[in-house]
């Protein structure tokens, strides 16, 4: 077996989902969950079909976000791994539990804007995600200041009040 890191590609301020599904499904599901939570979501998702004729399967509404999901799941080429890729505007915790909700859908690895490496590993067989590197390394522990600044930026933000 042979571990490698796959790092993910895309602007910096591009969030994305990565997870794991079992079935081609996926795609067409996903797709209806998503424009049906968000109207005009912008977007791109692609899958690594693992049976079959193992091919990128993709669908989206956004050509950028449709690229950047081509792209980086055919450089994961990971057993039933998709990619989501999310247009400006939309974040992650706006579709997470809907993606997570559809059938098809086993686990999420993350959910981020965050720099980010795929600790892939490889056999003769085929390639699996053993998990993700998401972001930097911890520098140390909030302190009070910390804190305050972390609640007066999600109200700020709206996301509580």
């Amino acid at each position: 077996m042979e571990l490698t890191t796959v790092k993910i590609e895309k602007p910096d301020e591009i969030n994305f989902i990565l997870g794991q599904s079992h079935f081609i499904k996926t795609v067409e599901d996903v797709y209806e969950a998503l424009i049906q939570t968000v109207p005009g979501i912008k977007f791109g998702l692609a899958f690594c079909e693992s049976s079959g004729k193992c091919l990128v399967r993709w669908v989206g509404t956004d050509d950028e976000m449709i690229e950047l999901a081509k792209k980086n799941a055919l450089a994961l080429s990971a057993g039933h791994c998709f990619i989501l890729f999310l247009g400006q505007g939309t974040f992650p915790i706006n579709v997470l539990n809907v993606v997570k909700n559809v059938p098809e859908v086993c686990r999420v690895f993350c959910a981020t804007a965050n720099p980010v490496e795929v600790v892939i590993a490889e056999t003769e067989q085929g390639r699996g995600i053993l998990g993700v590197i998401d972001g930097f390394k911890s520098k140390g522990i909030e302190g009070d200041e910390d804190i305050a600044w972390r609640k007066d930026f999600l109200r700020q933000i709206g996301y509580k009040f």
